[in-house]
């Protein structure tokens, strides 16, 4: 033990910390059951202002700062579906502030039944990755959704801000899964009733380094 007690300090807080994990589950447990309410907003808010108080402390150790404050894993089972979700698709949140930490990016999962389609929308000013995992993605996109193109396994999309969107799952018997990273924590998801063009016009793009392939 130091003689400024610091030993002392560094304990009590770090049990600080795991109290508040234990809190985050319990509530993550509640959440499943009711419906969000201001109440819920006000508690996940406070929380997390909790937590950032004690992983910030410059009372703990470096080693403790690092611990707490480091990388985190998000198992499969802890995904969050109390998330804004759009007609066809279900999402899952998995890399959110209050799970992981995370300040600048949201990534979580999408998954499309077969034959199935979203309704068009858009996220507005945030920018979307997604990675397809298995199954076959074709989007459609525009003010009338009339440009159209597919990726498949493997093959990353991306969505730029305010584009109206719809993702498709172009396969008749298996689901469509992909991985989602969107560059802003604010769930944003804006559903559009909007005419379409049909049908839409195909879009190969390639970028300048493969343009000549």
């Amino acid at each position: 033990m130091r003689s400024d007690g610091s030993i002392v300090v560094n304990v009590s807080l770090i049990g600080i910390l795991e109290a508040i994990e234990d809190f985050e589950h319990l509530f993550h447990c509640v959440e499943k059951v009711y419906h969000e309410s201001s109440i819920q907003k006000c508690v996940r808010t406070h929380l997390a202002e909790l937590r950032w108080v004690a992983e910030n402390s410059d009372m703990l150790d470096e080693n403790s700062k690092w611990k707490r404050n480091g990388v985190r894993i998000v198992r499969a089972g802890e995904f969050d579906t109390n998330t804004p979700q759009t007609s066809g698709m279900n999402r899952a949140a998995a890399i959110t502030h209050a799970r992981a930490g995370a300040s600048k990016l949201w990534a979580g999962t999408v998954s499309i039944h077969a034959n199935a389609k979203t309704g068009a929308h858009h996220h507005g000013e945030l920018e979307s990755v997604i990675y397809v995992v298995k199954g076959k993605a074709r989007m459609r996109w525009g003010d009338h959704l009339e440009f159209t193109a597919e990726a498949g396994p493997g093959d990353f999309i991306y969505v730029p801000p305010f584009v109206p969107h719809q993702e498709i799952n172009a396969s008749s018997d298996e689901p469509l899964e992909c991985v989602l990273v969107r560059s802003g924590q604010e769930p944003i998801v804006v559903n559009l009733d909007i005419p379409t063009i049909e049908p839409p016009e195909e879009v190969t793009w390639k970028d300048d380094l493969h343009r000549d392939d």
